[in-house]
């Protein structure tokens, strides 16, 4: 097995067709189809089921290209780092839960690259996806969070995915609403204030668990409740509807506006509060790009803002 055939495995999965693979690595078709042919005979598995319209990645494939990502980014990681490479068009991706603050890093972060010579990628995506795209290297940084109810079984996921979890920052529970709503002016708001409005929450599918939700405190009984897929359409609720929902209190105006307001959580003995641990996730052992480091970098100067406001 070489670094090439990997280059030639992944590039083929991504594009669906041995014909755009060859174009796209300026090697002939034959040359690439042995390639794989030899790779397969190798491993003694097929890679790829090839049909008229194209290729799929087989069961075998499919669990067999995650780990062929993840060794070759590290390659080409490391020659970044310490050795010469072609010029390439590097890519980068992150993928999270529904954070304004990641967006703004990421922001910040694409700023000072070219963005000719790069390829970028964020996905706001549910909670299994933040997992399953960082376990695949889709996206090389993931970002969620950990508390007391859902640690245990996040923690689980992620081992079983070799992940890792690193702490950026730890929140109370602050209830986000718009500024026109008849709680806006309250000093901070309890459960019992909540029960006359909607409480806004993201969908996380069907095989959903309260373990995956977004909004810490999910276990809470709420009377009145509208699943959303995106922030907009969240955002449009709370002015809409006087929805609301709970979040880390960060919020970044730049780019959610500033008609909205994070007010803070006023626990009860039936309704406590929690603590949000905001981290990243990466690949165990992972040797992040330089692109990886700066995004952090990003994340952690921004919550350091926040933290001192």
């Amino acid at each position: 097995m070489t670094l090439q055939q990997l280059n030639y495995i992944i590039t083929i999965a991504e594009t669906g067709s041995i014909n755009k693979a060859s174009e796209k690595l300026y090697v002939s078709q034959p040359s690439l189809t042995s390639a794989v042919k030899d790779l397969e005979r190798e491993l003694g598995i097929i890679l790829f089921n090839r049909t008229g319209r194209g290729v799929t990645l087989t069961a075998e494939g499919a669990d067999f290209l995650p780990h062929a990502r993840q060794i070759y980014l590290q390659y080409l990681n490391l020659m970044e780092k310490y050795g010469k490479v072609e010029k390439r068009k590097q890519k980068f991706g992150v993928s999270c839960q529904h954070y304004s603050f990641a967006v703004k890093a990421f922001v910040e972060m694409v700023k000072t690259y070219d963005m000719a010579q790069y390829e970028f990628a964020i996905r706001e995506v549910k909670t299994s996806n933040v997992i399953s795209d960082v376990a695949s290297m889709r996206s090389e940084v993931g970002i969620l969070y950990l508390s007391d109810y859902n640690r245990k079984a996040i923690m689980k996921l992620l081992k079983s995915n070799g992940l890792s979890f690193n702490h950026l920052i730890n929140c109370s529970a602050y209830v986000y609403l718009w500024k026109g709503h008849p709680l806006a002016g309250r000093t901070s708001i309890s459960f019992h204030d909540l029960e006359p409005y909607p409480c806004l929450s993201f969908e996380q599918g069907d095989d959903s668990s309260f373990y995956l939700a977004e909004e810490i405190l999910s276990t809470n009984d709420y009377p009145r409740s509208i699943k959303t897929t995106d922030r907009a359409t969240n955002l449009n609720l709370m002015t809409g509807l006087n929805g609301y929902t709970l979040c880390s209190g960060i919020i970044c105006e730049e780019l959610n506006g500033s008609d909205y307001t994070a007010i803070p959580y006023e626990a009860d003995s039936n309704n406590p509060n929690s603590i949000m641990e905001i981290g990243y996730i990466v690949k165990n052992n992972a040797i992040l790009s330089s692109i990886g480091e700066r995004y952090i970098l990003e994340i952690k100067r921004y919550l350091g803002r926040e933290a001192r406001t």
